[in-house]
């Protein structure tokens, strides 16, 4: 085989390649990864008190935004620490932590109530929820549960973690 025709087979692949690699560019976006969460919300949000705003808008907040204004703002982590909490990147983390501080700031001066629920988080750990007095816990020691350890009821759920 000749040089020639090496050097057009090799720009014929690189061609092909690169014309793939542009009409994928601008298909969707690759879907979010799931981030880590330590803890799950204990509540699923807040309501404005005093003034009532637009009751038809509200602004939702999503699980790993919730966890990044825990770590960083009260458990006052570095970036960097809270990013390897949640497994994600610094700057991935950044954004998160950003569009988190947008929606609270919104919030507040639109007096609109924050409702924390979906994303794409993990839980580092299987938690339980009680249907009936809703509270949330976990079972480090693996034993079988058979009812809340707050109320005793046995209507149970579970997120996150190995089922």
């Amino acid at each position: 085989m000749s040089l020639d025709k090496i050097l057009d087979a090799l720009v014929c692949v690189l061609n092909k390649c690169s014309i793939y690699l542009c009409r994928n560019k601008f298909d969707m976006p690759r879907p979010r990864l799931a981030t880590v969460v330590q803890k799950p919300p204990r509540i699923k949000g807040f309501t404005p008190v005093g003034f009532y705003g637009d009751a038809t808008k509200s602004i939702v907040m999503n699980i790993e935004e919730y966890e990044a204004i825990r770590l960083l703002d009260y458990e006052h982590l570095s970036q960097l620490k809270a990013a390897e909490c949640m497994n994600v990147s610094r700057p991935t983390l950044t954004r998160i932590y950003e569009r988190a501080r947008l929606k609270i700031a919104t919030a507040l001066t639109e007096v609109l109530p924050v409702i924390i629920e979906g994303g794409t988080a993990l839980f580092s750990e299987q938690w339980i929820t009680c249907l009936k007095c809703e509270g949330v816990f976990n079972n480090p020691t693996k034993a079988e549960i058979n009812g809340c350890v707050i109320c005793g009821h046995s209507d149970l759920t579970t997120m996150g973690g190995e089922q």
